[in-house]
C-alpha cells in the first residue's frame, strides 16, 4: 500500500474542501470494507483519504412524515435491525440483513454500498472498468460467468454489485449529494450510469461530491419482496436478484416496480415486466409471464447464459413473494 495523507473533517464544506479535481486524487473513507481492498491491490493510489466519519448528522436513522432518512454512515446492520425499516420498508430491511456477512455489515455503510467498485475480476487485477486490452475486450475473450446480461452492448460489461440498489429504486428512494456547489437529489435509479470510456465512472457523482443521505419516501400499503439467486447460502455474490413494489387495489396491481440487480452494469429498471403485470392479478402464470418479460432482451456474452435463467426465476419469486403468494418459494 502506498503512503497517503489522512485528513478527518467535522463539517460537510471540510470534506467537499479536501476532495480533488480528478478520479483517483482523494478517495472518501467511510467502511472501508471495498476501499482498503482495492488500495491493497492497487486498483486505487490515493494521495489523500478523507474520512467523513467525524462528520456530524452522517450516522442517522430517522423518519420525516413517513420517509426514511438515512445517513451515509448508517451500517447495514444498524438499517436491517431498524424498527422504522422493519415496519415500513421490510424489503430495505431485508436486503440490508442479506447484503454481506454479519462482519462486513457492522462496518458496511449504505453509502459505501451504493458507492462500491464492481466486483469484475479484470477490474480488480488491473485490467480497468471496461477491462480492455488493445482495444479488445477480455471480457468477450475470457471468463465471463457472473458479467452483464442486459445493458451489455457496449464496452462495460461488468455487473453492479449493490444488493441494496435495486431495493432502494423500488422503493423510489433518493441519494442526497453535496459538493462545493451545494446540495442535489438524485433518484437512486439515475444514480448509476454505464461508462463508455475509462475516464467515466458508474456513479453519476464527481470527484468532489459525496453522499450525505439516502431518501426512502412513504411507501403506504406497497407489497415488497426481494429475491436473490446465490451459488451457496452462506454469503456469496449472487448470481441476480430481483426487487419487486407493487401497489394493489384490492387483487389487481394498480403499480409495480420490478428492479433487477446483478445481471446489468446498473441495477435494471424492467419497465416490460411492470407492464405485463399492470391491471392483472398475480398468479403463477402472469408472474411468469412477467418474468419472461424481464429477461426478452437479455444477451449472453458466451458463458454466461445461465444468469438469464436464473433472472427469470429471481423476477417471478420475487412477484410471488410480494403478493402474499405461498408459491414464491416453489419450483419455477
Amino acid at each position: 500500500m502506498r503512503p497517503f495523507d489522512y485528513a478527518s473533517p467535522t463539517t460537510a464544506d471540510q470534506v467537499t474542501a479536501l476532495l480533488g479535481k480528478s478520479w483517483g486524487e482523494v478517495e472518501i473513507l467511510a467502511g472501508g470494507s471495498d476501499l482498503l481492498s482495492l488500495m491493497k491491490d492497487e486498483i486505487t493510489t490515493p494521495r489523500r483519504l478523507v474520512n467523513i466519519k467525524t462528520v456530524e448528522g452522517l450516522h442517522t436513522i430517522s423518519t420525516d412524515r413517513g420517509a426514511l432518512h438515512l445517513g451515509a454512515l448508517a451500517t447495514l446492520d444498524r438499517i436491517s435491525e431498524a424498527s422504522t425499516a422493519q415496519h415500513n420498508f421490510p424489503m430495505l430491511a431485508a436486503a440490508a440483513g442479506d447484503a454481506a456477512s454479519p462482519q462486513i455489515r457492522n462496518v458496511a455503510t449504505i453509502g459505501g454500498n451504493l458507492c462500491q467498485r464492481p466486483r469484475c475480476w479484470y477490474f480488480r487485477a488491473g485490467h480497468g472498468l471496461l477491462a480492455q486490452k488493445d482495444g479488445k475486450s477480455l471480457v468477450l475473450q475470457g471468463d465471463n460467468r457472473y458479467h452483464a446480461i442486459l445493458g451489455n452492448d457496449g464496452p462495460a460489461l461488468f455487473v453492479s454489485p449493490s444488493t441494496v440498489a435495486p431495493v432502494l429504486i423500488a422503493y423510489n428512494a433518493k441519494v442526497r449529494i453535496v459538493g462545493p456547489r451545494g446540495a442535489r437529489e438524485v433518484p437512486v435509479e439515475k444514480f448509476f450510469v454505464i461508462p463508455k470510456t475509462e475516464q467515466e465512472r458508474e456513479h453519476d457523482l464527481k470527484p468532489d461530491e459525496f453522499i450525505s443521505h439516502v431518501i426512502v419516501p412513504p411507501a403506504p400499503g406497497v407489497r415488497a419482496a426481494h429475491y436473490e439467486v446465490r451459488q451457496k447460502e452462506a454469503f456469496d455474490w449472487p448470481y441476480a436478484t430481483a426487487a419487486v413494489a407493487l401497489t394493489m387495489n384490492a387483487s389487481t396491481v394498480q403499480n409495480a416496480r420490478i428492479v433487477m440487480g446483478h445481471v446489468a452494469p446498473i441495477p435494471w429498471v424492467s419497465v416490460e415486466a411492470a407492464q405485463a403485470l399492470q391491471g392483472k392479478a398475480v398468479t403463477k402464470a402472469t408472474a411468469d409471464l412477467a418474468a419472461q418479460a424481464a429477461v426478452a432482451k437479455a444477451k449472453s456474452l458466451g458463458h454466461n447464459a445461465h444468469k438469464i435463467h436464473l433472472a427469470r426465476v429471481a423476477v417471478k419469486r420475487a412477484i410471488l413473494a410480494a403478493a402474499g403468494s405461498q408459491a414464491a418459494g416453489g419450483a419455477a
